[in-house]
């Protein structure tokens, strides 16, 4: 079967990581006001025997497996396109969502309160995530390539831990301190947390994150080898030089 596509078509797995990354992204917006806690057999420094994470923390995660695939395959500035389009439809589905919930609810609909409650993220979280977001992953982009260059594209696993863990620790860091320090401060929404709180949210996140960043690197090498061998396209020299 000819597996070659007219020029500039995307491919299967162009669309499938995009439409990854986009619906993880979504995911993790809708997601984020939710504190999760899960119990742990040993305790560990500032978190103690909780892990404490926002809900967003799993599906944001599969945001930078999605990159990183996406970035070894079709390059840099292909990524920061999809990277900072995902970022302009954050506002699309921040629309969408508040529209819903300012339009008048049906006799038979479910309590507008409730509804609003599950899905109207607040201001300091939709802050908190937006910043975070910009930052972090086209911080993950660039670092994903220079170490690209720098290796001459040998070293997948590397440039995936090292742009993933850096990445993820700059958007733990930033969305914890402004969505629930500096926002709840500055306007006066949302629920304020002390120091102490805040070392125990960014600690759980970061290490839920970097333990993704171990396990998908499999996954990469996965995708990225799946995709080679089946597209009749030159993604191994793709971004090297970009």
């Amino acid at each position: 079967m000819d597996q070659t596509q007219p020029r500039g078509t995307p491919t299967v797995t162009q669309v499938a990581l995009i439409g990854l990354f986009v619906t993880a992204l979504v995911t993790a917006q809708l997601t984020a006001s939710k504190i999760l806690a899960f119990e742990l057999p040993v305790a560990i420094p500032v978190t103690g025997t909780d892990l404490i994470l926002p809900g967003a923390a799993l599906a944001y995660a599969l945001t930078f497996f999605a990159s990183d695939c996406y970035s070894e395959l079709y390059g840099r500035k292909a990524a920061q396109v999809v990277v900072n389009v995902a970022f302009a439809m954050n506002f699309v589905v921040l629309v969408l969502v508040w529209s819903t919930i300012a339009a008048p609810a049906a006799p038979t609909s479910i309590d507008p309160a409730t509804f609003e409650s599950v899905l109207g993220a607040s201001t300091n979280i939709v802050a908190g995530s937006l910043l975070a977001y910009v930052v972090s992953q086209n911080w993950d982009v660039i670092v994903f390539h220079r170490i690209r260059e720098y290796t001459d594209g040998e070293a997948l696993w590397l440039r995936n831990l090292a742009s993933t863990a850096s990445s993820q620790a700059i958007d733990t860091v930033i969305f914890v301190t402004v969505a629930f320090s500096i926002a709840p401060q500055v306007f006066g929404v949302g629920f304020q947390m002390g120091a102490g709180d805040l070392a125990a949210l960014i600690v759980g996140q970061y290490l839920l994150k970097l333990a993704i960043a171990v396990v998908d690197t499999p996954f990469v090498y996965a995708v990225v080898g799946f995709v080679r061998s089946r597209e009749d396209v030159d993604t191994a020299s793709v971004g090297v030089r970009e």
